[in-house]
Formats: C-alpha cells, structure tokens, sequence
C-alpha cells in the first residue's frame, strides 16, 4: 500500500525517472543528492517502481521491530546492527557483500540540512565493499530522477568526490538552500 501510494504521489506531481540514462548492474551502491526533505523518500520508492529495482536503504535495527518491522523492510529496508564495535560503514559493507544482488541507496550529506561538505562513508563503503557507484540526482526543479553510467571508485578520494560534486553541481532539492553541492 506505502509504494502504491508513493507511486500515485509521484504521477499526481509530475516527476518522472529518466529509464534511459539508468544501466542495470547487480551490486552496486546508489549515491543520491541532494537529500533536502523527508519528501525524497516517496520519491525514491517511485524509482524502484519505475525501474523494476528492489534499491535498498539501511536504518538502525531498532526500526525493524514491531510494530513497523514489517512495513520497512516491504519499503526495502535493510537493519544495521551497529552494536559493539561495529560502526555504519563496516556494516553496510557486510551487508552488501553477504549478497550476490544488492543496489544499496545512501545520501553523502547524511542529513536533511545544509552542509558544505559530505561524509566519506559513501566511498569507503563503495571500496570495501567492491562495489561500483551509481550517482542519481533527484532534480526537483524539473522533477526528473536521472542517474550517472555506474563506476569503479580509484584509489584517490578527492578524484571521486570531484566526480560527485560535477555530477551533482546546480541540481536543486526540494528545499533548494540545502542543496548541496550548492
């Protein structure tokens, strides 16, 4: 019923998922920006339907009880024990490789507000996990999720967060001020 509903929300206002600049891989991690408002979450769950891809997101385990346990994981969500010592980028690395299929979605600003710069936990996940990066922009301008061909992270940081920041450059969120990179 949730997808149905996002699915409606989304034809009633107008966004649409560019299919063609998206390529199927079986593994692989979706880096979305910019991440402005709790309303990117319906859309995300638009995409999913719109591309046929079970995409998962990661939340703390606790969501994953009852009463909502269910209703989560039916959206694709994914729990992540972070007990211990384990901290979020090791267990989105065991997660994903314990999987043979396995787009795993994250926003590099790692928070709905304004920031100048983005966590790294998208790269280390993405190299530890050995896993390509799929970038996808959610342009509520023009409302149209579009996606970057997939690829291998190199060894240098700086070089693939420059690919992010022109990928993402000028792409507004639904509240533009927070878009990041602005």
């Amino acid at each position: 019923m949730v997808r149905w509903l996002c699915l409606l929300y989304a034809r009633l206002t107008g966004w649409k998922v560019d299919v063609k600049s998206y390529t199927y891989i079986p593994k692989a991690l979706v880096v979305q920006a910019p991440h402005t408002s709790s309303w990117d979450f319906p859309i995300g769950i638009f995409i999913r339907k719109e591309l046929g891809q079970n995409i998962r997101f990661l939340g703390k385990s606790s969501l994953f009880k009852w009463p909502f346990g269910g209703l989560f994981r039916s959206m694709g969500g994914y729990p992540v024990d972070r007990s211990g010592n384990k901290n979020f980028v090791e267990s989105a690395i065991e997660i994903i490789k314990k999987h043979d299929n396995f787009l795993l979605h994250i926003s590099p600003e790692g928070t709905r507000n304004k920031v100048e710069k983005v966590k790294s936990g998208w790269y280390y996940i993405a190299k530890g996990a050995d896993v390509p990066i799929i970038m996808s922009k959610f342009d509520w301008e023009n409302k149209t999720v579009s996606f970057s061909k997939p690829f291998k992270i190199s060894a240098d940081y700086e070089e693939e967060l420059e690919k992010l920041v022109a990928f993402f450059k000028g792409t507004k969120g639904k509240i533009p001020e927070n878009s990041w990179p602005g």
